[in-house]
């Protein structure tokens, strides 16, 4: 174990204000998930890799009561009784120095009883710039769509609220953007504050801790006059119902989608309604859709990770070419138009090899989608 990794100084019994102290230590080690369980370490994860930072095991005790100081006085309550909780902590040093985390409190097995987890992702004050994720020409050519829906998809833990929170930025900070950014997110981890915003505002609504759902807060967007409505994530029939509602009355609407590919996005997406409504709202999706985008974290040949985009551009030629393909059919009609209306996976994994930043061993992987 290495010994610059351990927290300093770490307490016999874990408090608010040791809590404090060992996020901070985390976050300056470039920790981007820390894990806090009964019955274990705490293990940060530095790079991709999962690295002990305490010398002991956490008490179930513990565990109770830094919920309880997280979330709320009855934290501990709601998740015996079978729900989880997701709300976000900060831990402010300074008027310029605050650590913020998107947290999970989850029961777990522990001893033959209930136990705790807590997870707590790290998140930046302010979203990164488009610059510095190095985001593709002609995926910025259509950030600020007029109307319509972009989606970004990918598995948890793979950047999509990242790269979500700094589309909004860059908007907001536009000279002349004039936009009403209404966001609706579970829960709220970017926040604007400190966006030089000249001619926008930003009003961020957590769910379900302001509203009690997604679907409900977009209908709750339309009664405000968006310019842009930004929907955490489409899970459900319903939300997605309420995201196609917005855009088919002319609002932009970003979201995001849990998927293995841009192909698997638009399945998904379809197949979560019935048999009997899915011909009406694949036609619905695709009046609206104007781009879907899939990224994945991969590690780099440096010890570090980087984004690897697809993404498709859902012109009116394509819309066509996909209204006249069936549901079963829809995932192998995407593949073949990935390569000349967007960009296919293995195509981002092929510059990143040329560039020598990738192992390409992950290319070949890739590859394998071709055929």
């Amino acid at each position: 174990m290495t010994q610059s990794l351990l927290l300093p100084q770490e307490p016999t019994y874990f408090t608010a204000e040791s809590l404090d102290r060992l996020l901070v230590h985390c976050t300056q080690l470039g920790a981007s998930d820390i894990s806090i369980q009964a019955g274990e370490n705490v293990f940060a994860e530095i790079q991709g890799k999962q690295k002990r930072v305490t010398r002991r095991k956490m008490a179930l005790q513990e565990l109770s009561d830094l919920s309880n100081h997280i979330y709320g006085a009855n934290a501990t309550a709601q998740v015996y009784s079978g729900t989880d909780l997701d709300t976000n902590y900060r831990v402010k040093i300074s008027e310029d120095e605050i650590y913020r985390f998107r947290v999970n409190i989850t029961a777990c097995y522990y001893d033959g009883y209930q136990g705790l987890q807590i997870t707590l992702r790290t998140i930046s004050s302010r979203p990164p710039s488009l610059k510095s994720l190095e985001v593709e020409p002609e995926i910025l050519e259509m950030v600020g769509i007029p109307q319509g829906i972009m989606v970004v998809s990918g598995a948890t833990g793979s950047g999509k609220s990242t790269l979500l929170a700094s589309l909004v930025a860059e908007l907001a900070s536009r000279e002349e953007s004039h936009l009403k950014i209404l966001t609706y997110e579970s829960p709220i981890e970017y926040v604007y504050d400190r966006i030089l915003k000249p001619s926008s505002i930003v009003s961020q609504t957590e769910i379900p801790r302001y509203l009690p759902s997604f679907s409900l807060g977009v209908r709750n967007a339309l009664r405000r006059k968006p310019g842009l409505i930004v929907v955490g994530e489409a899970r459900d029939q319903a939300t997605i119902e309420a995201v196609i509602e917005a855009a088919l009355t002319g609002h932009p609407v970003y979201t995001t989608v849990h998927a293995n590919g841009v192909a698997d996005t638009l399945r998904r997406m379809v197949s979560i309604f019935t048999h009997a409504e899915r011909d009406a709202r694949m036609f619905d999706l695709l009046e609206t859709v104007k781009l879907i985008l899939w990224q994945t974290l991969v590690p780099t040949l440096d010890g570090k990770r980087m984004a690897l985009r697809e993404y498709l551009r859902i012109t009116p030629r394509v819309r066509d070419q996909l209204l006249n393909t069936s549901v079963d059919r829809l995932v192998s009609e995407v593949r073949k138009l990935l390569p000349v209306d967007g960009q296919p996976i293995w195509v981002a994994a092929e510059k990143a090899v040329k560039e020598g930043r990738i192992d390409p061993a992950l290319l070949r992987r890739f590859e394998l989608e071709k055929l």
